[in-house]
């Protein structure tokens, strides 16, 4: 239950120095307890801890990695860009080579303007959607959660979750106020709001995957509605594709289901590994963007050199190998060699996926798709199944709201050996569960 001695005097030197130990909440295992491993180094599928461990990685650093780690072409190209110098405060082509790329993937993508996170993407994209309609409320759904930007932690999901906080502290309620939460998979919630107050809306923020609390998968009439809805009432209707975007299809889940937003956010797979965010649409909006328009934005580090190299890297291996055709295929695999385990287990448990995202729904009934479906006792089932799987050597997210991630790194012996490592866990969870 707990991480080995090397682990455990980092996370001690941690404390001391680090607000709880960690720099992001859900890595301080808080949800399943024990003491968090520490990573020394990591290669493909695998990651070693600091005490000698390998793990079998289906985490991938939370979505970007989707070639693996340390993939040998996406090294050398971040070796190459810092030998030219880390950053420049200037424009390069590289961020102009980025650009074309990510435009010339994603439905009605015209321009797009690269960040240093997804929160970031997230912020910057609300923002111009604000200032290009002239209107102030924004319109989320619970559960879904857009990073840690103040107006967007509102009944949000991740770490939120994970720690039974439904909001932040230091979030004003002046700010909250022009957040409307809406109930994923509810279309009469959505039409009730639009009547109501249709004209006051700028935008409508969802993610088209939902994946940061379960992966609850939305019918496509949902989507189609928020489509219909904010097009007839002038608001703007926003992807967050931080997690889906070039993962769930090389067109993210826009491509993959068929409809297309007014804008959309991206992250993770953008960066190849390295800390990037984006976010684009029509060239009518973006235009609106400082240092056209009135709309202000800025970084120092946005399309940093390293890491603009990072991510045309990753979308460059991706293209070539036709790596989507892959996972997909492995994650049919994973579909299939799960099937029979969890149709026996001790405990409810079903698997769902969608491409290369996968989900364990601990609870009875079909998966849900409403964070308000999932059943609380499903995290206290987690714990146990997580930590038997941590002592098989296989590694999940110290989360039963966080999903997994497949990557080109993983084989079918991989799967097959999750499988077999996952039968027992089950049957563990449940010995603790009685």
């Amino acid at each position: 239950m707990s991480a080995d001695k090397n682990s455990r005097a980092l996370f001690e030197r941690a404390r001391r120095v680090i607000p709880g130990g960690v720099n992001s909440p859900v890595r301080a295992f808080g949800a399943v307890g024990g003491t968090p491993f520490f990573v020394r180094s990591a290669q493909g599928a695998e990651i070693l801890s600091e005490d000698g461990r390998s793990y079998l990685d289906f985490v991938g650093s939370w979505g970007p990695l989707i070639l693996g780690h340390a993939h040998p072409e996406v090294v050398e190209a971040v070796r190459a860009a810092a030998g030219r110098g880390s950053t420049y405060g200037a424009p390069c082509a590289a961020e102009v080579e980025m650009a074309e790329a990510v435009v010339a993937a994603y439905p009605g993508l015209e321009q797009v303007r690269f960040v240093s996170s997804g929160t970031e993407a997230v912020m910057s994209a609300i923002r111009l959607a604000r200032g290009a309609t002239g209107r102030d409320v924004v319109a989320k759904f619970a559960g879904c959660y857009h990073g840690h930007a103040d107006h967007l932690l509102v009944a949000a999901g991740s770490g939120l979750v994970t720690f039974g906080r439904p909001s932040s502290a230091g979030v004003p309620e002046a700010f909250a106020s022009l957040t409307r939460v809406l109930p994923l998979d509810d279309e009469a919630a959505v039409e009730e709001l639009f009547a109501r107050e249709g004209e006051r809306i700028a935008a409508v923020l969802i993610e088209p995957i939902p994946a940061n609390n379960g992966l609850l998968l939305q019918r496509p009439a949902f989507l189609a509605t928020l489509r219909r809805l904010t097009r007839a009432a002038g608001a703007l209707l926003v992807f967050d594709e931080v997690i889906s975007g070039f993962r769930v299809a090389k067109g993210g889940a826009a491509e993959r289901l068929g409809i297309v937003p007014d804008l959309a956010t991206f992250g993770k797979i953008v960066g190849g590994g390295m800390p990037v965010g984006a976010f684009g649409g029509r060239r009518e909006l973006m235009e609106q963007l400082a240092p056209l328009g009135a709309v202000y934005q800025a970084g120092t580090l946005s399309g940093n050199p390293v890491a603009m190299a990072a991510g045309l890297a990753t979308l460059r291996v991706l293209e070539r190998d036709r790596i989507w055709e892959t996972l997909e295929a492995r994650g049919a695999e994973l579909e299939a060699a799960l099937a029979p385990v969890l149709a026996a287990a001790p405990v409810p448990a079903r698997l769902v996926r969608c491409g290369s995202l996968f989900w364990l729904s601990l609870q009875p009934g079909e998966p849900p798709r409403a964070a308000a479906a999932i059943d609380p006792r499903s995290a206290e089932l987690y714990a146990p199944l997580f930590h038997a799987l941590l002592d098989e050597g296989i590694a999940l997210a110290p989360s039963a709201y966080e999903v997994g991630f497949l990557s080109a790194a993983h084989t079918r012996g991989d799967v097959e050996r999750l499988a077999a490592a996952l039968a027992r866990a089950l049957a563990a969870a449940a010995e603790v569960a009685r």
